[in-house]
């Protein structure tokens, strides 16, 4: 019975090829239009690492007075100190065999060249951080592996580079071994890791959520011996005299990332725990005046709420989007309207002949649910140009303005579901017709 609808509806269609164009052509505009705004919204809400986003932790620190408030509900700002991060992460926390991995983390750059003529040299974006952040965020290899202990203590320069830097400057060969200059510094290649494909940089906020990951990766260690710049945010609660880069390291300045993987509640009270004592420590030695201990240990999607990487105007855009499709779909239930009952004489005839009304209601539907699916694939056509003005537009957000799987799914899904909604009232009112009214005028 279903072929036999499908094969009505078709039909249908050639019979009225004008009305049915304009019904699919609005579909696929108000589908086009919704999947562009749903599928950047899909991007930026999505859990950039769902293996381990329970377990990955940011760490957040009050070393304020009293009195001086934060721009954050809970005045915890997103960022620590040089002090606070070393300390932490040369901190021997967790039982024999199961120590809490953790790493300090934060932005700089250097000036990349080749000692050879056909490369020119170019500015790169490099995170400095502890051996540990690979396996902690789950970046692969495709060469080599991270620096070894023994390097980052001694501060070797030593650098992991990404796949697209590897195929820049090597081709893509294995270039383990080999070196680059960065500014004036000759670093070893120890690692060259695979494409990191994560749509939202979670681990470091503060240099915006959207923007591309670091093509450099060397030692936190080298930041005091090569008293490296800092290429993200630094934010301050006193006045300091800072002069020098040691002046940076002693002072109050927060510019810092650090994350804990904490594997179990067990692991999470422990680690809050030791927060918790030395933060009493360090006000006990007169660092800051606080009469409570204030510190956040938060997981990756808690983290991403907390800073509110999602906006409510992007929720408001998905929002207008839906409204459009609304309208759209408010058009296509007049045309339908107009069709159906135009042909009530014929529905009349299939009634007189035996036809029930349940019969005659899911005809219409599978005629509307055919409209809908043909809509909702010209509507992914749509989306598709949308997406590309979008990304042509807003390079921060090229990496999001993409459908993956799950949208190319649900585009065509949302077009029949809407268009089952927008065509059951026209349906169910064809389905009314008397079949003697029809029959007394033929």
């Amino acid at each position: 019975m279903f072929i036999h609808y499908v094969d009505l509806a078709w039909r249908s269609f050639k019979r009225t090829p004008l009305v049915s164009i304009v019904m699919v052509s609005a579909i696929a505009v108000g589908i086009g239009i919704t999947m562009t705004s749903l599928s950047v919204y899909h991007m930026m809400s999505m859990d950039p690492i769902p293996s381990k986003s329970d377990k990955l932790f940011a760490v957040q620190l009050n070393t304020m007075d009293d009195g001086n408030q934060w721009w954050t509900d809970d005045n915890l700002p997103q960022q620590i100190t040089y002090k606070d991060a070393i300390a932490l992460y040369q901190a021997d926390i967790g039982q024999a065999g199961m120590k809490i991995r953790k790493v300090p983390s934060t932005r700089t750059g250097f000036s990349v060249h080749m000692d050879r003529s056909t490369t020119k040299p170019f500015l790169e974006s490099t995170r400095l951080t502890g051996r540990d952040f690979f396996d902690m965020f789950e970046l692969e290899f495709e060469y080599g592996g991270a620096w070894s202990t023994q390097q980052e203590k001694s501060a070797a320069p030593v650098v992991v580079i990404s796949h697209s830097l590897n195929q820049k400057l090597f081709g893509g060969a294995n270039s383990i071994g080999k070196v680059i200059n960065l500014d004036e510094t000759k670093f070893q290649i120890v690692g060259v890791t695979k494409h990191w494909d994560i749509h939202t940089k979670y681990y470091d906020l503060t240099n915006g959520a959207f923007n591309n990951t670091e093509n450099l990766f060397i030692p936190v260690s080298l930041l005091t011996t090569m008293e490296l710049p800092t290429w993200g945010n630094t934010n301050g609660w006193k006045f300091e005299e800072v002069n020098t880069h040691q002046d940076k390291l002693n002072s109050e300045l927060l510019w810092l990332q650090f994350w804990a993987e904490l594997d179990s509640h067990e692991q999470v009270q422990q680690f809050e725990n030791y927060l918790q004592a030395y933060l009493q420590e360090q006000g006990s030695l007169g660092r800051f005046d606080r009469r409570a201990q204030q510190f956040a240990v938060r997981d990756v999607n808690t983290w991403l709420d907390y800073n509110r990487v999602v906006s409510q105007d992007n929720r408001i855009l998905v929002g207008l989007s839906f409204m459009f499709l609304i309208v759209c779909l408010a058009n296509i239930l007049g045309l339908l309207l107009g069709k159906f009952l135009k042909r009530a004489p014929e529905i009349g005839v299939r009634r007189a002949l035996g036809a029930n009304k349940t019969q005659v209601f899911m005809q219409h539907l599978v005629e509307v649910s055919m409209l809908g699916l043909f809509g909702g694939i010209a509507g992914i056509g749509i989306a598709q140009l949308g997406l590309w003005g979008v990304r042509q537009s807003y390079d921060y957000y090229s990496a999001l303005a993409t459908m993956d799987i799950s949208m190319l799914v649900a585009a065509p899904f949302i077009a029949v579901f809407s268009c089952i909604l927008a065509g059951m009232y026209p349906a169910w009112l064809v389905c009314k017709t008397a079949p003697a009214i029809y029959l007394k005028t033929q």
